[in-house]
């Protein structure tokens, strides 16, 4: 027979609804962050090669690239992210404050919430007097601020995942414009691109419950703008500075 658990509890190893939200944003986040190293990364080198045919230049501009732009996408992320765990530790104690010094308001206020979400007033006084007996600053995290207040967001699991995301996608480009055929490095390099681009915007897509052939069709038209561009800016330029 199953057992029937309190509100507001689970079972060890059930997946939450938040926690399947935590990941898929996570799971999106590494896609975008891999997209952003494809484009990027191929811009770079497609732009050196127009400049130049010298391997060793493209390779070290499409190096120094990859890794300031997988540094650059950590520690934005590492900024953003620790202001919102900030954000939400200060969110947390002015919550445990509040239970602390007026109780009895917290509870109804807790009560309120429930009761705007459906429930009768009887039955959600009841639920949020039995919740706040449990783990009352949890309770009120939970449903007024939305905040696990022992699962605040991890800046420096949020910048590895970037970085590395990031690195991921800017391999490919590199690795394709360094292939040993000197006369089609830059069309390999293109092809190889836009399989990463599709990639990334058919998973990107489903992620999103979208339809991924607009998804796409955005994500190879701007690959192939950048470095389309890029490669006319290297045209340009490469005679210039020697």
């Amino acid at each position: 027979m199953s057992k029937t658990l309190p509100f507001g509890t689970r079972h060890r190893g059930e997946l939450h609804e938040a926690d399947l939200g935590g990941r898929l944003n996570w799971l999106r986040a590494g896609v975008l962050g891999a997209n952003d190293g494809l484009v990027s990364t191929a811009g770079i080198v497609v732009g050196v090669a127009g400049a130049t045919a010298a391997v060793s230049a493209i390779f070290t501009a499409g190096i120094a690239g990859l890794v300031a732009g997988a540094l650059s996408m950590a520690g934005g992320e590492y900024v953003s992210v620790s202001t919102q765990r900030d954000t939400e530790a200060a969110a947390v104690a002015r919550e445990r404050q509040e239970l602390a010094t007026m109780p009895e308001a917290e509870a109804a206020e807790l009560a309120g919430l429930y009761q705007a979400r459906g429930l009768s007033e009887p039955l959600a006084r009841q639920v949020a007097q039995e919740l706040m007996a449990g783990d009352a600053l949890r309770a009120h995290a939970e449903a007024e601020l939305h905040i696990d207040p022992e699962g605040l967001t991890n800046p420096w699991q949020a910048a590895g995942a970037s970085f590395v995301s990031f690195a991921v996608g800017g391999l490919l480009p590199l690795a394709a414009i360094l292939a040993p055929v000197a006369n089609a490095r830059v069309a390999l390099c293109v092809a190889a691109v836009i399989v990463g681009l599709i990639l990334t915007g058919f998973v990107s897509a489903r992620l999103g419950h979208a339809p991924p052939r607009a998804a796409i069709i955005r994500n190879v038209a701007v690959g192939i703008l950048t470095m389309a561009i890029t490669w006319l800016v290297g045209r340009l330029t490469g005679g210039i500075v020697h």
